[in-house]
């Protein structure tokens, strides 16, 4: 047995996103990788034909470089095209172009991890493998409308520790992207993949051997695969038995990693310079420049969650709008344009995240135009009650109308009137007397009880501070 030394997990991610341009990385062929019909969007180009020519792609690298000036990289000023020479039988050209020494962005940080590179390449085509069941026969068909759709591969450097943070950094880099519109990113399309290099040492100082796995697409999958393998790791050195440096796949249907072929080296893929490509000193190209890259970029996620929390927003709330753009959107527009008042905003977006979102979200917009604002003033100032900003968000989402109105001709408003609260704060008191028992004895949840019946009585429209404070005095609490 090995000593009961810790285990140190060491995780670093390679993740590939396809990027939203018009057009392939070096081709004028459309970029449509999901188009119904395979092979439709292709060119001598991208099918490698001899005597082609490419051509790079402006947007591609303006993308990365704005990926690359929102985690704070450093974007070169000089930069290349090379030739990763494998086989593959989706590869056209038997080589893919990509960039090894001199990529578009060095360095960085997000969400605390640090980044190795980004850099551009070309994806390859897509392999269907299909089987005759009755007959046995098994074929592959390859559609080449994705070959040479531009793909952005970022590096983190191996600082990870636990599968849970990997997770999150991958899930931070698609909200990322899809902020800078430069990938939609969706996973379970392939239009973003995670690879996982993970490795199990008893030796900080130490890394122990690496494994890859590889095309993970969703998030769950990642933190899945990699606490497999983990898991995996640490039972073969309990064992004394050696852990191959191999790439992996993981299996969704059994929930395990399996070994697909030994691990490639730099050495192995036999990188040189394109030489049908130009170099690209980026400095000399103005909508390149750092100036106007920084310039181009949105609000950012962090600066996001920092604005919001600032304005009194709760951690979890502000996260939520971070991650939701059109009720992001329909906040800042709505409440924030409205308003600085702290309370209002907490009560905005207590509302907007908790009921609107859960239930009536598919009715957003009959909430605008001021509509969901005069609800949260009619809270705030105690016109309403939480009970009847619901009932009152309930009738809105299906018949439409303005809050005030609503509330008058349903009989929402909070009652004031303290005769009429008196009365229901005796009929409470009378209809439950072993409530009232156990209210007397101590039980400070009776009082909640005896609030909520007579809310019921009011159909919300009591004020609940107020209906406490009589019931208390009927009982001469």
């Amino acid at each position: 047995m090995m000593t009961s030394k810790p285990y140190i997990t060491t995780v670093g991610l390679e993740v590939h996103a396809e990027l939203k341009t018009e057009t392939k990385m070096f081709c004028r062929s459309k970029n449509d990788p999901h188009a119904a019909q395979p092979n439709t969007h292709i060119c001598p180009v991208c099918m490698a034909y001899p005597g082609t020519l490419p051509v790079i792609n402006k947007k591609a690298v303006h993308h990365v470089l704005r990926v690359g000036a929102a985690v704070n990289g450093a974007l070169a000023d000089f930069t290349e095209f090379d030739r990763k020479n494998y086989f593959y039988p989706d590869l056209p050209k038997g080589y893919q172009l990509s960039q090894y020494k001199f990529p578009l962005v060095v360095g960085g940080m997000l969400r605390d991890v640090a980044l190795t590179r980004i850099h551009l390449e070309e994806d390859s085509a897509r392999s269907q493998h299909l089987s005759d069941k009755e007959g046995g026969d098994e074929w592959s068909l390859v559609d080449y409308n994705r070959a040479g759709v531009p793909l952005m591969e970022l590096v983190t450097e191996p600082v990870i520790h636990d599968a849970k943070t990997a997770a999150l950094f991958a899930q931070e880099l698609q909200l990322l992207l899809r902020t800078l519109g430069a990938s939609d990113a969706n996973m379970e399309k392939g239009e973003m993949r995670v690879e996982a290099n993970i490795s199990v040492s008893q030796d900080s100082a130490v890394f122990g051997t690496k494994v890859e796995v590889k095309n993970l697409n969703s998030f769950k999958s990642v933190e899945k695969a990699i606490e497999y393998e983990v898991a995996r790791h640490i039972t073969l050195l309990e064992k004394r038995e050696q852990i191959v440096q191999e790439t992996r796949g993981w299996d969704e249907t059994k929930q395990k990693t399996f070994s697909q072929r030994l691990k490639e080296n730099s050495q192995d893929y036999r990188y040189f310079p394109d030489p049908d490509l130009p170099k690209l000193y980026l400095s000399r190209i103005p909508e390149f420049t750092l100036k106007n890259i920084v310039s181009s970029l949105p609000e950012l996620p962090a600066q996001k969650r920092e604005r919001y929390i600032a304005l009194g927003v709760k951690n979890s709330d502000a996260e939520m709008l971070v991650f939701d753009f059109s009720f992001a959107t329909f906040f800042d527009q709505e409440v924030l344009a409205k308003t600085t008042d702290k309370n209002k905003i907490k009560i905005a977006s207590n509302y907007l995240l908790s009921d609107v979102r859960g239930a009536y979200a598919d009715s957003l917009d009959k909430f605008a135009g001021g509509v969901f604002f005069e609800l949260v003033e009619l809270v705030e100032s105690n016109q309403l009650s939480s009970r009847g900003a619901k009932e009152v968000l309930a009738v809105i989402a299906k018949e439409g109308g303005r809050p005030l109105d609503v509330a008058k001709s349903k009989g929402f408003l909070q009652v004031h009137d303290i005769a009429q609260l008196k009365t229901y704060a005796e009929e409470v008191v009378s209809e439950n007397p072993a409530v009232v028992a156990d209210l007397k004895a101590g039980k400070e949840s009776a009082l909640q009880f005896l609030v909520g019946q007579g809310m019921k009585k009011s159909k919300g429209s009591a004020n609940p501070k107020e209906l406490a404070e009589l019931i208390k005095s009927e009982l001469g609490l």
